[in-house]
Parts: structure tokens; C-alpha cells; sequence
């Protein structure tokens, strides 16, 4: 096998997007679109990327970061200009370049690296993406010789009647022998109504010099879909769902409607877990085995171990473990680490906490910055009181600790092992092993004071 590169066009503005955002920053099923691309390219182990930036570069290189090496295209003026930024890069190397737009998030590795294949197969200096559509209006159309052989690719406003009725269209991604793709390139000029240097001319080139061009076409249109303003966002916000879903439920996942749940490309869910409608899963959340996940609950960049149940709830940036039970209406918030059968229930919110196994916390508490050691029991209502305006204090409670219902703990504060905090305290001294601690004023009765 050849040495194999990847461009990727990632420098337009977009704005028929109509957005501050740069286009191929614009997230599909939570992952940038450039992002998608990338990846996609990384899977067949390429030997180099090459990302030509333009609007908004600063951003898309702190998205891909060490992921790929970036060209700088300062004006933008048509596609091959674009290309001929990664000059510096790779046009002295022997190999295969692969030219592909990072608004394309839906192209498979599969579908790439059958592309690479069938270009090296026939020793091709260009192989062009083809796709088959039975309207094919406004798409550049490909021509072919009773061979089978590419004659030309045509665009829709310069196509006879003919050529307009061709249902295989250009999908605008390619394979190039790297030497002939830049010694082409130079050839290039902008003699048209535009104005600017559009990559297909290095067909028509290479074709004028009698070197073979192939064409590969794949089977699945959606594939190809390019992302140019917000209704197209939306199809390919769909046609990636669907795909991950199906992923998902071929490997042994139970998702009960497919079209109200939405999982990221980079999720991992575990056989038999079910996901219950209305669930959003981002980021690369882990989900283990056995767990039952929603309805209507999100998980962010989180891990949740086997066995767990998280209903109605929100969790971000943390670990659940085994044997869990989150919610209804529970809030886990960043830096949360829950262990193994632990119980965090309706109204609780959590935060920069550590749980220990077989802890609970069954309602309408809030433990923020706080070390939870094994087999607590933390009543209706307690409350790490962790924040006196400027700072922010650890609480700490042991193994073995029963805190009432309606109990503030001001931090810093340690609640030893084996202790009892009666409900209704407020505890601002640390209580030693196996107390009880009482912090409340006693009770008194004005008799007759209502008439």
C-alpha cells in the first residue's frame, strides 16, 4: 500500500448559515462537523492530515487540535486554491491524497477507505466520489465512455439536455496521485464567471495529459450530503441519529423510540442497558451494562457503571459506579463521583463530591464540596453549607454517619465515623467518633398566647 494524506477544506465562512459560528464548527449530534471528518480519516491510520483553515482558524485549531497539521488560507478563492495551501506540506511526497470537505460529517471510514481502494486498484491519478440521485439538479454531473471510463464532470448550468438527464453526480471529494494533484494544480487558472480556482479543472487536466481517471460510486447518497445552511444541518442531525441508534441496538441496546433519543458518536452503552424516550447522551459518556437510562434525562462526558438506574435527571462531567439508583429530578453536577450502590434521589443536587458505597441521599439535599464516606445516610434536606460568599469549604463525613433530616453542615467541618447529627442541627464544630451531636435551641411552649 501507497503512503496515504488527507486534506481537509475547512475554510469557508458559510453564510448561508446565516451564524457567528464558522460552518464547520456547527455541531451534528454534538460533535462538530470538521470534527466528524476528521475522525472519519484518522480510523484508516493516514499518514498525514493537512486542514486548510481560513474563517474562524484560530477556533477550528483548537477543535482538532494536535489531530491534524493546518494550512492557512488567507482569501478564499475557489477549491483548488484552496488545496495548493497544503503545498508546502506534501507536494514533494509519493502517495495518495485524499480531498475531502469538512462539511461532510456523514462519510464513513468504509466508505473512504473503499475510495482509497478502488483508486489504487485501477493506478489511477484521480478517482472522483460518485453518488447515484434521482434528481440530480444543480449537481456537477459525471460523464462516462461506453467503457465505463470518466470523460468529464459537467456542471449543471454548462450540461447539454443529455448530459442533464445522468442521475451520477460529483460529490466533491476525491482521491489524487499527490504529485499529479499539485503538478496539476499549477496548471489551474480562474478564466471563469467567478473568478476563482475550482478544483474540478485538475480533472479536466489530467484527462487532456491521457491519465487514467476513475470514479467510485457509493451506494448510500447521504452519505455525501455537503452542509450549507440550517435545513441541511437538520438532515444530517437525522441521518447521523439514526445511524448511531442503530449502531447501538445492533450491539445489543435497547432504545425504546429511536426518533426521541439522542446519543453522540462518541458514546459507549453497554448490552441490555435500555434507553427510555426523550434521553440525550454527549460527549464520551460511558454507560455500562444491565442500566435503565431515563426518560428524559441527559448524561454528559459522565461514566455510569452496570446495573444503574438514573431517571428524570441531569449528569455532567462524573462517575456513577455499580448498582446505582440517580433520580427522579436529581441534579449531578461536575466533579461528582458516586461508588457502588449508592442512592441519590428526587431533588438532590450534587457537586465536586465524593460518595462512598452503599451512601444515600434519597431527597431535597444539596452536597457540594464534600468527602461521603461508606454507609451514610444523609436525611431529607441536609445541606453541605459550603460558600460564605468569597471562598468555598470541604465537608467532610465519614463512614457510618446518620445525618437528620433539616441539617446544615458549615463547612469546613468533619463529621467523624459512627456519628449521629440530630435532626434540625445546624453543626459548626466537628463532631468525634460515635456522638450524637445537637445543635438546635430547645423547645418552648408560651402557653395561651394565641388569644
Amino acid at each position: 500500500m501507497t503512503n496515504q494524506y488527507a486534506i481537509v477544506l475547512a475554510a469557508g465562512k458559510g453564510t448561508r448559515m446565516k451564524s457567528k459560528l464558522y460552518k464547520v464548527l456547527h455541531p451534528v449530534c454534538g460533535k462538530p462537523m470538521v470534527k466528524h471528518v476528521i475522525d472519519h480519516v484518522k480510523n484508516l491510520g493516514i499518514d498525514k492530515i493537512v486542514t486548510i483553515v481560513g474563517h474562524g482558524a484560530e477556533l477550528v485549531k483548537e477543535q482538532l487540535g494536535n489531530e491534524s497539521e493546518f494550512a492557512l488560507q488567507a482569501e478564499q478563492l475557489g477549491t483548488a486554491h484552496a488545496v495548493i495551501q497544503a503545498a508546502p506540506l506534501l507536494k514533494d511526497l509519493k502517495g495518495t491524497t485524499l480531498v475531502i470537505c469538512g462539511d461532510t460529517p456523514l462519510i464513513s471510514s468504509e466508505t473512504i477507505a473503499a475510495l482509497f481502494k478502488e483508486h489504487e486498484r485501477l493506478g489511477a491519478k484521480a478517482t472522483i466520489l460518485t453518488a447515484r440521485l434521482e434528481d440530480s439538479t444543480g449537481y456537477g454531473r459525471i460523464v462516462r465512455s461506453e467503457n465505463g471510463s470518466v470523460v468529464k464532470i459537467v456542471e449543471h448550468k454548462d450540461a447539454t439536455e443529455e448530459e442533464r438527464s445522468i442521475k451520477e453526480i460529483n460529490t466533491g471529494t476525491y482521491c489524487f496521485d499527490n504529485q499529479a494533484l499539485f503538478d496539476a494544480l499549477s496548471k489551474v487558472n480562474n478564466e471563469n464567471a467567478q473568478g476563482e480556482y475550482y478544483l474540478p479543472d485538475v480533472i479536466e487536466i489530467l484527462k487532456q495529459n491521457d491519465e487514467i481517471v476513475a470514479a467510485y460510486q457509493t451506494g448510500d447518497f447521504d452519505e455525501t450530503l455537503g452542509v450549507n445552511d440550517r435545513y441541511a444541518l437538520s438532515q444530517a442531525e437525522e441521518h447521523m441519529k439514526k445511524r448511531i441508534n442503530k449502531k447501538h441496538m445492533l450491539n445489543g441496546v435497547t432504545i425504546i423510540d429511536p426518533n426521541s433519543t439522542y446519543i453522540s458518536a462518541d458514546a459507549v452503552i453497554g448490552a441490555d442497558t435500555v434507553i427510555y424516550p426523550g434521553t440525550m447522551v454527549y460527549g464520551h459518556s460511558t454507560i455500562g451494562e444491565d442500566c435503565q437510562i431515563g426518560p428524559n434525562t441527559e448524561i454528559l462526558d459522565s461514566e455510569i457503571g452496570n446495573n444503574t438506574v438514573i431517571k428524570q435527571s441531569v449528569v455532567h462531567n462524573s462517575q456513577i459506579g455499580n448498582n446505582g439508583a440517580v433520580g427522579p429530578f436529581a441534579h449531578i453536577r461536575p466533579e461528582s463521583n458516586i461508588g457502588n450502590d449508592v442512592r441519590i434521589g428526587n431533588f438532590v443536587e450534587t457537586k465536586k463530591v465524593s460518595f462512598g458505597n452503599g451512601s444515600k441521599a434519597s431527597h431535597l439535599s444539596y452536597i457540594g464540596d464534600a468527602e461521603v464516606g461508606e454507609n451514610v445516610n444523609l436525611g431529607c434536606g441536609s445541606i453541605t453549607v459550603n460558600y460564605d460568599g468569597k471562598k468555598k469549604y470541604l465537608t467532610k463525613i465519614e463512614d457510618n454517619v446518620f445525618v437528620g433530616c433539616n441539617s446544615n453542615l458549615i463547612a469546613p467541618v468533619t463529621i467523624k465515623k459512627g456519628s449521629y447529627v440530630a435532626a434540625g442541627s445546624t453543626i459548626t464544630d466537628n463532631v468525634p467518633e460515635n456522638t450524637l451531636s445537637i445543635a438546635r435551641a430547645r423547645q418552648v411552649n408560651k402557653e395561651g398566647y394565641i388569644k
